[in-house]
């Protein structure tokens, strides 16, 4: 016999079977998300601490990645997909309880993950190994200058920021200049021995692979993220506006500082301040992209972007160290000895 509750919504379309099914997925959902908060706000309590060790374990890390790209250099793949697989389900834990777990829809994420699958599983295939070379060094790679990303060693968060965009590009430094073994991986059967590589000689191709090819899957990632974040979840987002996404952190910013991006997105009214942001980001993936050409046919013009990224990450942590956390050291300081208001009896 079913129950009141149970035939209603038997009538309705659902078994009972399925509703079964749809309470588990909700109860699993709601436990995941309450052991999240849970985890983060115990991180927060222990912020100081934790950042101490972060500092040491970060600087002794970088030590140690640095030798390991002059001693092993075959190996850093193998790093970058460790530091994948651990870090960023450890941020989604994080961001979700700052409610800022929508940036892991963002374009990094999807190309890291693109990454992942062709040093895992298709480590010989040349055409997908230069349309990730594509997004290493083209958006991901430039987005560490432009967007001021900080290599500070006592934040966990701006050091796995600085990582996701910072690694991948040395992976296929390393992979396209300083590997002979995947040179011999990628050599087509049944051709004849080169000295040169990529195989794909001709400009025409490597502008498909380098160029057009990644700019093709770019599109389809911002159709998808358009998708899911302003219609699918755009109700989620409407009735709770403490959760952010790139979009609404940049316009917060942008508008408070009036800064030039701020300008540049209501050129065409505030009410498409959201397709301008979506063009600006296009045009910016579009002149990444034709730049990684260039990068990748020179060793030279390749070393001085390393350097270039490296230099701007530490730049800016300088900046950070030096200008901003004394700041929010002060603030944080202000809040705790503020006594909260005695409301009228």
């Amino acid at each position: 016999m079913l129950d009141n509750e149970d035939h209603a919504e038997f009538t309705n379309g659902e078994s009972p079977p399925n509703k079964l099914k749809r309470r588990f997925r909700d109860r699993s959902k709601e436990m995941l998300s309450k052991h999240a908060v849970k985890i983060a706000k115990q991180a927060e309590e222990h912020e100081r601490f934790i950042n101490k060790v972060t500092h040491l374990v970060g600087v002794l890390g970088f030590g140690g990645f640095c030798f390991l790209l002059g001693a092993r250099p075959q190996d850093i793949p193998y790093v970058y997909c460790f530091f994948y697989v651990i870090f960023v389900p450890l941020r989604w834990i994080y961001y979700r309880f700052k409610k800022w777990h929508y940036y892991l829809l963002d374009f990094c994420y999807y190309a890291n993950t693109i990454f992942l699958v062709d040093l895992l599983f298709y480590p010989r295939n040349e055409k997908l190994f230069m349309v990730c070379f594509s997004f290493a060094e083209g958006p991901l790679a430039w987005a560490l200058i432009v967007w001021r990303c900080s290599l500070v060693f006592s934040s966990p968060d701006k050091i796995v920021s600085v990582l996701i965009h910072l690694l991948p590009g040395l992976v296929f430094f390393t992979i396209r200049w300083w590997n002979p073994a995947y040179f011999e991986a990628m050599h087509p059967e049944g051709t004849g021995r080169r000295t040169t590589w990529p195989y794909v000689e001709d400009k025409s191709s490597l502008w498909t692979w380098l160029f057009l090819v990644p700019l093709v899957a770019y599109t389809l990632w911002q159709v998808l993220y358009f998708l899911i974040v302003n219609v699918l979840r755009r109700q989620r987002l409407l009735r709770d506006p403490e959760v952010m996404t790139s979009y609404r952190e940049l316009s917060k910013k942008a508008q408070k500082a009036n800064n030039i991006w701020w300008r540049l997105s209501g050129l065409l009214g505030d009410q498409n301040r959201l397709l301008m942001y979506i063009l600006l980001q296009g045009i910016f993936t579009v002149a990444t992209m034709a730049l990684a050409v260039p990068i990748f046919l020179s060793y030279e013009l390749h070393v001085i972007f390393q350097i270039l990224k490296v230099s701007a990450s530490v730049w800016n942590g300088g900046s950070f160290l030096l200008e901003v956390m004394p700041r929010q050291a002060i603030l944080k300081e202000k809040k705790k000895t503020e006594v909260p208001p005695v409301p009228d009896q």
